[in-house]
């Protein structure tokens, strides 16, 4: 059952992330274990939400917009804007 729900979370935040980068231009450079955690987290801001008003089906959408939020944010802290990603870190 665990390893089910695992999956479940993995498949959503890759969803939810990958929708959440389509949404702003550009091509961003994060790797796939980065738009999952992106879309986790606005899943995550998805289930604040649920909390708080109750059961609803914009959950997806709120979810959407809170990973795209986040990803601009991400281009942000790279240097970028809301057209351009930015450049990731050099190592």
């Amino acid at each position: 059952m665990f390893f089910a729900a695992l999956i479940w979370l993995v498949l959503t935040g890759l969803l939810v992330g990958g929708l959440a980068r389509l949404a702003l231009p550009g091509k961003d450079p994060l790797t796939i274990g980065q738009t999952i955690l992106v879309g986790i987290g606005g899943a995550a801001a998805a289930l604040v939400f649920q909390l708080i008003v109750g059961p609803t089906a914009a959950s997806l959408p709120v979810a959407v917009l809170a990973a795209t939020v986040i990803v601009y944010f991400i281009r942000r802290a790279r240097g970028g804007s809301l057209s351009d990603p930015g450049r990731p870190p050099q190592h």
